[in-house]
């Protein structure tokens, strides 16, 4: 038996699962088996791997408006009072590099809490290809839903004891986008980090609001990680973004990888740039810890 899933064994002994989760979703997501179909291929040798010495970890459950929503949780044995920081997914969900990101942060001295953002419009790790993960999850899951998932993430946190008044988030892709809007949604989050999320797109019911727009009103510092060559989001995009920040005072920042395109962070897939990524993770903890939300 490797130490993993000896961790995994470990983490069955001593964390509480609500009955509405299954013991295999939590080996799924516990043994890092829980990668996206289409998301793949899965650059193996990159792989970060993050274990759970030390560490309180596993899928908890909270209930926002008669949905059981799944949270990946990592905080640090012991540690009261801990900072809290929201890891928001790709719209791969919350697979095992996610997990991992979470236990990162715990291994810092956070609480951090990954929610199941997609729960009531299906899962992304069964999705065969991007067009049908975008077409029938990512599509239809609106905006209002997730703030509100997330609302009830920061309660629970609060509940359980951790210091909600050192609240951070941070979101990849899809996250990314989630981390401007919900810093701007919630007065309660300090500081914000954004891997290189959508900033600008046409307004829908679902997503009524794109970062762009609430730009000039945010108060909270976000910091922007984005790719130069990301041709996604292209840098007009960006300049955009720029723009509207400046009618405000949040203090928000970009930095643009030159080397770099999407998906930069994502040491599981190909896109993975390992420099820009440690760089972009230290920056990640010094703009935490300059906006008061570090351990």
């Amino acid at each position: 038996m490797d130490d993993l899933q000896k961790d995994a064994q470990s983490l069955l002994a001593k964390t509480s699962l609500s009955d509405g989760i299954a013991r295999r979703d939590f080996i799924k997501v516990a043994l890092g088996t829980g990668f996206a179909a289409a998301a793949m291929p899965v650059v193996a040798q990159n792989v970060i791997s993050t274990d759970t010495k030390g560490l309180i970890a596993g899928t908890v459950e909270i209930e926002v408006a008669g949905q059981r929503v799944p949270v990946y949780r990592a905080q640090p044995e012991g540690k009261a009072n801990p900072p809290v920081v929201l890891v928001v997914s790709e719209i791969f969900g919350v697979h095992e590099h996610i997990a991992d990101v979470a236990r990162r942060f715990a291994k810092l001295g956070y609480m951090a809490l990954a929610p199941d953002l997609f729960v009531r419009q299906g899962d992304p790790q069964k999705a065969a290809s991007i067009a049908e993960l975008q077409r029938d999850i990512i599509a239809r899951t609106p905006d209002e839903q997730v703030m509100a998932d997330l609302d009830a993430t920061v309660a629970w946190a609060a509940a359980q004891g951790a210091n909600t008044d050192k609240l951070g988030i941070t979101g990849f892709c899809w996250g990314g986008r989630i981390t401007w809007l919900y810093s701007a949604h919630n007065p309660k989050v300090k500081a914000g980090v954004a891997w290189y999320g959508r900033l600008v797109g046409t307004s829908s019911a679902m997503t009524p609001r794109q970062a762009s727009d609430i730009a000039g009103s945010l108060k909270t510092p976000v910091l922007g990680l984005y790719g130069l060559k990301d041709a996604g989001i292209p840098q007009d995009s960006i300049a955009i973004m720029q723009k509207e920040l400046a009618k405000g005072s949040s203090g928000s920042q970009f930095v643009i990888y030159p080397d770099s395109g999407h998906a930069f962070h994502a040491d599981y897939r190909p896109s993975y740039v390992a420099a820009d990524a440690r760089d972009g993770w230290q920056r990640l903890q010094n703009w935490f810890k300059q906006y008061g939300v570090a351990p």
